[in-house]
């Protein structure tokens, strides 16, 4: 099998490397992103407040930092909003329903609002309007949804007829639109809110399990799978109404195959991916 190696793309500065890597992420403009703690979440029991550091590296490699003030989420997702302000948000709502599972934190580090999104989040992704897509996976039927910074529900998945909408797998957030790859059909879904006459268009597709997909003209991408195909490549190519496979390949990661886990983030044409412990993100561009 062919093999694809991502390009080097983004490092947290060895200075870092003393805290633990809560979460991860490369925000809307290319900007990768550590939320950083003093230890590892410990399991069970209620979660005290706590500070954490978020480092910035920039695609001209100059790096930023940034405190937060009294994060809750023990297992955070994380991103960043055009103004520079920061959102943290539990993957799972307290079942008590007292503690809000969004914190929304200015360029300074201090938090301005807090809200709920629902239960089981899978995927956070701000896009460049400043709003945030989740995907949630299938312990809430919420399916996908776009939120504004301030808590305001802008778009649901609730009528949209998505097939087989159980799990999102995989989210793509690029510019003001969403493509999402959902399980239990798998289709390639693309979400436009501001195109009223056709908000959301949908593809059927054979590739199971994706965990990515990238998007670029009539050209796709779908980065892994079940199994032994994780690190799968699947390429194809739009047509009306399906993909059309073409090609397979494997994207081997820089220091070669690994066994843990990893996090991956679309956009647009681009799959960011990184490998434990999560210090450096790789990218496979489908436009090049």
């Amino acid at each position: 099998m062919q093999k694809t190696a991502p390009i080097p793309y983004a490092h947290l500065p060895r200075a870092h490397h003393n805290r633990h890597v809560l979460t991860s992420t490369v925000d809307a403009f290319g900007a990768a992103h550590w939320l950083l703690g003093e230890r590892a979440p410990q399991p069970g029991g209620d979660m005290p407040l706590f500070d954490a550091l978020v480092v910035s590296v920039h695609p001209d490699g100059s790096v930023e930092l940034t405190e937060l003030s009294a994060v809750r989420a023990r297992w955070p997702h994380l991103d960043r909003l055009p103004d520079g302000g920061f959102v943290v948000a539990a993957s799972r709502a307290r079942r008590d329903g007292d503690s809000p599972q969004v914190q929304v934190f200015d360029a300074l580090g201090r938090e301005t609002s807090s809200f709920s999104v629902g239960d089981a989040i899978e995927h956070l992704l701000v896009d460049e309007a400043g709003q945030f897509w989740v995907g949630h996976f299938d312990e809430n039927p919420a399916g996908i949804r776009r939120w504004s910074a301030t808590g305001r529900l802008a778009w649901t998945s609730d009528s949209a007829r998505i097939p087989g909408l159980f799990d999102c797998y995989a989210l793509n957030v690029s510019g003001t639109a969403a493509w999402a790859c959902p399980y239990t059909d798998f289709p390639l879904v693309e979400i436009r809110p501001d195109r009223p006459e056709r908000p959301v268009r949908v593809w059927a597709n054979g590739v199971r399990g994706a965990r990515a997909v990238a998007v670029h003209g009539e050209r796709v991408a779908f980065y892994g799978g079940y199994g032994e195909e994780r690190d799968r490549l699947a390429h194809g190519v739009l047509t009306e109404t399906s993909v059309e496979p073409t090609d397979i390949s494997l994207l081997t990661l820089p220091d070669g195959p690994a066994s843990g886990r990893r996090r991956v983030v679309g956009r647009g044409s681009r799959i960011y991916v990184q490998a434990e412990p999560f210090t450096a993100w790789g990218v496979f561009d489908l436009s090049t």
